[in-house]
């Protein structure tokens, strides 16, 4: 009779082994994101920042001399009168 109550049922037992593995698999996927993430700003950031550097050099009417992205570390653009 109480061994019933004792034995939880599959459906339950399932429930519970993969409810930790599907917290473990949000974990993996979020940290998988910010590494890409991470790995995006730093690689395209000089690029977007010397995009908009140019874009206010030439607004202001100013000239603008190339920097090198490939450099190490990359060197930006000038912007000069």
């Amino acid at each position: 009779m109480f061994k019933e109550f004792k034995t939880p049922s599959l459906s339950v037992t399932k429930w519970r082994k993969e409810d930790g593995a599907t917290a473990v698999e949000y974990g993996l996927l979020v940290g998988l994101i910010a590494v890409f993430l991470i790995f995006a700003m730093n690689t395209l950031g000089t690029s977007v920042s010397n995009v908009l550097e140019k874009a206010a050099c030439k607004v202001s009417g100013k000239t603008w001399t190339e920097g090198n992205a490939f450099a190490t570390p990359p060197t930006s653009g000038t912007c000069s009168n």
